[in-house]
């Protein structure tokens, strides 16, 4: 029987006692962890460590975290792990900021150790569940998701997603018709179980509209309650 390979963490931090108190946990818990002090080397710590999640502080000396986010999705081998920033600020507009960048997750400093670890295991266990009866590839429009290969084509260009995007158009797409509230997507995409901001999932969607370019109408906002993925296109159904 193969034996799972366990998961590799990456945590930029210039405070050494938060990347050893999170690493320590993780670690704990099975993970394989590499943590930086020095955010100048995070790219490349991430290019050779290949990590399967980030986590990143965000106000750091010379490099911040939305820079480094920001390099991360546009490396080729980096653009699809997940990212959680871990950080001292806390304002609704630097979690979105922050959300628009990229990021996953966004858990403000002074933090639960548990509710990040519980984070880190819910963002990892999404990614790799897949359910064998599941279609492999789903298609509405000129918008083609291949859920094995984990990558999204409009028109046949295909169009580059962050996880929490994919995850968030592949459940639209597999519950086209049926409108889906914001909570029910915090819970279903975040995993989320409290209640926070439903302006993040707002700022998901607004993002994803973006990079569907002229597939975008087939997102439909239901004012008030969430979103669904259409029946037929605005154009279609007014024909």
């Amino acid at each position: 029987m193969t034996e799972l390979k366990p998961k590799k963490i990456l945590i930029v931090d210039d405070e050494s006692d938060v990347t050893d108190l999170v690493a320590y946990h993780l670690k704990a818990k099975g993970f394989l962890v590499e943590a930086l002090n020095d955010p100048n080397g995070s790219i490349g710590a991430a290019r050779s460590f290949l990590p399967d999640l980030v986590i990143l502080d965000v106000m750091m000396p010379d490099l911040n975290g939305i820079q480094i986010c920001r390099m991360l999705r546009a490396d080729p081998k980096l653009k699809r792990v997940p990212v959680i920033f871990l950080t001292a600020k806390a304002e609704e507009n630097d979690r979105i900021q922050g959300l628009e960048t990229g990021a996953d997750d966004y858990i403000p400093k002074p933090f639960s150790i548990k509710e990040l670890v519980l984070r880190v295991q819910s963002i990892l266990r999404r990614l790799s569940e897949g359910k064998s009866d599941e279609p492999k590839r789903l298609e509405i429009g000129g918008i083609l998701l291949d859920v094995e290969r984990h990558e999204v084509f409009i028109g046949g260009r295909i169009v580059d997603l962050t996880a929490t995007e994919f995850k968030l158009l592949k459940l639209l797409m597999e519950r086209r018709g049926r409108v889906q509230t914001r909570e029910h997507l915090l819970i279903n995409v975040w995993n989320y179980e409290t209640e926070i901001e439903t302006r993040t999932v707002d700022t998901h969607v607004r993002r994803l509209r973006e990079k569907l370019g002229s597939e975008a109408d087939w997102i439909e906002t239901i004012r008030g309650v969430g979103y669904r993925m259409a029946e037929r296109r605005v154009q279609e159904a007014s024909a």
